[in-house]
């Protein structure tokens, strides 16, 4: 493969980053929740990690993503 190729990049972004941190911290949450048998929280902690994925998918349509507009590049 040549390097000239448009790359889609590895995801160092703010959207991917924050998708990751917000998902990651409702699972670790729903995880506790869990074993302690709290069920409202397994379940608003199920809400939280959507709630990272969806954040992601808005900060990378608003520019934040991977090339995005607001993103400055890196050179490899």
């Amino acid at each position: 493969m040549s390097h000239e190729e448009d790359e889609l990049g590895e995801g160092h972004s703010v959207a991917a980053w924050t998708a990751v941190v917000v998902s990651l911290l409702g699972i670790a949450i729903g995880t506790v929740a869990f074993f302690f048998d709290v069920q409202w929280l397994v379940w608003t902690s199920a809400g939280i990690t959507l709630l990272g994925f969806l954040l992601g998918f808005i900060l990378s349509k608003a520019g934040y993503g991977v090339n995005g507009a607001k993103t400055l590049a890196k050179e490899h």
